[in-house]
């Protein structure tokens, strides 16, 4: 299993070629998981969501990285969740399930920590979207962003939460921002 996860471009056999070439633009590179994995994850036992999970690059790798972290990944699109069970089959790694909804389905307080790869941006004009299959609108990027920060204000101390070029509008004041890498791109938040 160990060569699924030596570079991006081996990660991305797991899927068909229509999907590796969305991957550079839309899913998480395999240095900045392994970071926001390291975070995310300080002890076994945490259960750790990715708001947006797309084919599920970021909960495999991180499931297969911690064996003793449960990885969650939500996401609204029917393929792409199906893409993420099939590489999940394929890896036989058991601490990562696969949700097929809209996060604000969910309730966020039985999870502990947070991924968020700005998968509202697609909403904004000009954006690259991943496909036609949802509609996409300004006022769905200003919903969802206020959702999720509302939910998040709702999380108890010590929440943590890793973004990846996100412009921060979902992230509560109340959150401190303990590190970034990668050109600001990457970020580390905790609750106060």
């Amino acid at each position: 299993m160990t060569q699924w996860f030596e570079s991006d471009f081996q990660f991305h056999q797991l899927y068909p070629f229509e999907i590796q070439l969305l991957a550079n633009k839309h899913w998480t590179s395999l240095d900045i998981i392994r970071k926001a994995v390291q975070f995310l994850a300080p002890k076994d036992g945490v259960k750790v969501l990715d708001i947006g999970s797309g084919v599920g690059k970021f909960c495999l790798t991180g499931a297969y990285l911690k064996p003793g972290t449960f990885f969650y990944g939500i996401e609204q699109r029917q393929n792409l969740s199906d893409y993420a069970e099939g590489a999940k089959n394929v890896l036989d790694l058991m601490n990562v399930n696969f949700i097929r909804g809209n996060f604000t389905q969910l309730d966020l307080k039985h999870y502990d920590n947070f991924y968020f790869y700005n998968s509202f941006f697609e909403n904004l004009d000009g954006s690259e979207k991943i496909d036609n299959t949802l509609l996409y609108s300004e006022s769905l990027y200003n919903y969802y962003s206020q959702y999720l920060r509302n939910e998040l204000e709702k999380m108890p101390s010590g929440t943590r939460i890793a973004t990846c070029c996100s412009w921060d509008d979902e992230i509560p004041a109340d959150y401190h921002l303990i590190e970034s890498q990668i050109n600001t791109a990457l970020k580390f938040w905790v609750k106060k």
